[in-house]
């Protein structure tokens, strides 16, 4: 399994920063970059 930063336990901080990722990756329409913002249970 390939971990990406950040990881848990979160601060608010990072929580902004992971919400922030998964945004810009789902609104960059790039089919490989928004699979990769996902993982197998979610």
């Amino acid at each position: 399994m390939i971990q990406r930063p950040p990881v848990p336990p979160f601060t608010r901080e990072t929580a902004v920063e992971k919400v922030g990722m998964a945004e810009d990756a789902g609104n960059s329409r790039d089919p490989e970059r928004v699979a990769k913002a996902y993982t197998p249970d979610s």
